[in-house]
């Protein structure tokens, strides 16, 4: 019988194929000067957060000590508690790992302010210490808008990006002779089209789950000319463009199927893997979910396209991961040839071509060899780039992001229920400012 449950592991272990990985030749670290052995012996701790960043650190980690000597205990959390638990030992000054997996798009502004992340804009410049193929012109120009602070200093390595892509059933799309929409309005008119309810078959899936939605709102607000904050830092998410932002979100989520405002990712991925929707907006990291076999009902029936456009622009929201290192750690050298093999040619390639993620390095994704080797459709591949090329930050750079995601997306998610807008972000806006406050007050 057709399992019609789909698990997390199920989503991060994807449909790789074993074997999949293309020659990219001798791995550039033993090419280079640096000695690779200097810290062999030394024990290194990494609190990572679940997922396929973690998976393929984990899957392939002998290598690193293989050639460094360097041993390496790594423990996968889950994404809420690793933050949780990353906050509490970093501002203790003794945390209990030396590398740390981080959430840019959640913990960005707060790791710099507190400085809880050590310095490494000496150590990529270093030719004893980084190999000739680690350059910051390879970084995206959004992985080190990221991973650097507001004094242009490296405080990690920009490890992974997730671009916000739509997701559609080609099978219903030709059934109704639809060709993909362009703006946000003719996804909305689409989706209403498109719903057959008496079929189980609704036009439209978005997570609708307070604070989970704010990662799919965001690309509503930027499309509609929204900006976070002004130039003195003041929040903007309750102005006209958020509440025409919001009002468009609601339109597509009226066509969703029922319950959608308790939706996260993976509610509206199931929905999507069933057959049950024709379009979804979401990462890029979940294609693997929707192309495999043992959990999927769309198998080779899903296209992969731009978030549509608003009235003020065309933009993909973007999130991110990276990895650095404790400030108080005593390892910061060791550490950092950790971090180094972590966003390497060969490790990003293994992710990319997993589909478990997309690696911030230009070479790597121009790289043909590898491009050949991804197992996802190439039309997969192709959103990534053009994605990549419309990517804009999909939250504000906050302290106290985790509160904004709340309140802000208990607002949203009340107007799935008919509230107005207008009053539920200007709730949201008066609750959130006295917070936003203080975090920039406290040192």
């Amino acid at each position: 019988m057709f399992d019609r449950r789909i698990s997390r592991r199920t989503v991060l272990k994807g449909s790789v194929a074993a074997g999949a990985l293309a020659v990219l030749g001798r791995p550039a670290q033993a090419q280079s000067g640096v000695n690779w052995k200097k810290y062999a012996g030394t024990k290194l701790e990494v609190i990572l957060a679940k997922g396929p960043r973690g998976d393929n650190l984990q899957k392939y980690i002998k290598e690193f000590t293989d050639l460094t000597g360097i041993q390496v205990e790594s423990e996968q959390i889950p994404e809420q508690q690793q933050r949780q638990k990353a906050v509490i030992e970093l501002a203790s000054g003794k945390p209990s790992f030396d590398v740390i997996h981080l959430s840019y798009h959640v913990q960005k502004r707060q790791f710099e302010k507190a400085g809880w992340l050590a310095n490494l804009s000496g150590f990529i410049k270093d030719p004893t210490l980084t190999a000739p193929d680690l350059v910051e012109s390879d970084f995206s120009a959004a992985g080190l808008k990221y991973a650097k602070d507001d004094k242009g200093q490296l405080l990690s390595l920009p490890w992974s990006v997730d671009y916000f892509i739509l997701y559609y059933n080609k099978e219903i799309f030709a059934k109704a002779g639809a060709t993909v929409p362009k703006t946000l309005d003719e996804m909305n008119a689409l989706a209403q089209k498109l719903t057959d309810e008496k079929a189980g078959i609704f036009g439209y899936v978005g997570r609708g789950l307070k604070n989970a939605n704010m990662t799919l709102w965001t690309n509503y607000f930027l499309n509609y000319g929204g900006e976070f904050l002004d130039a003195k830092g003041n929040i903007l998410t309750a102005g006209p463009e958020a509440i025409e932002a919001t009002k468009s979100y609601d339109r597509s989520n009226k066509f969703s199927p029922p319950g959608v405002a308790g939706f996260n990712w993976m509610e509206s991925l199931a929905a999507f893997a069933q057959g049950r929707a024709a379009m979804w907006i979401d990462g890029v990291g979940w294609a693997p979910g929707v192309e495999n076999p043992n959990s999927s009902r769309v198998v080779g029936k899903v296209g992969y396209a731009m978030v549509p456009a608003g009235p003020k622009g065309q933009y993909s929201a973007t999130y991110g991961d990276g990895i650095g290192i404790a400030a108080a750690s005593k390892n910061k050298e060791a550490a950092y040839l950790l971090c180094q093999w972590v966003v390497s040619k060969q490790q990003g390639a293994r992710l990319l071509q997993a589909g478990g993620g997309v690696p911030f390095r230009n070479s790597i994704l121009n790289d043909e060899g590898v491009r050949k080797g991804v197992t996802l459709p190439k039309e997969w591949f192709q959103s990534v780039i053009d994605a990549a090329k419309i990517s804009k930050l999909g939250l504000p750079v906050i302290v106290p992001v985790a509160e904004f995601r709340d309140l802000f997306g208990a607002a949203v998610t009340a107007t799935l229920a008919g509230a107005d807008p207008a009053a539920e972000l200007k709730k949201a806006y008066d609750q959130f400012v006295p917070i936003l406050e203080r975090s920039e007050k406290t040192s």
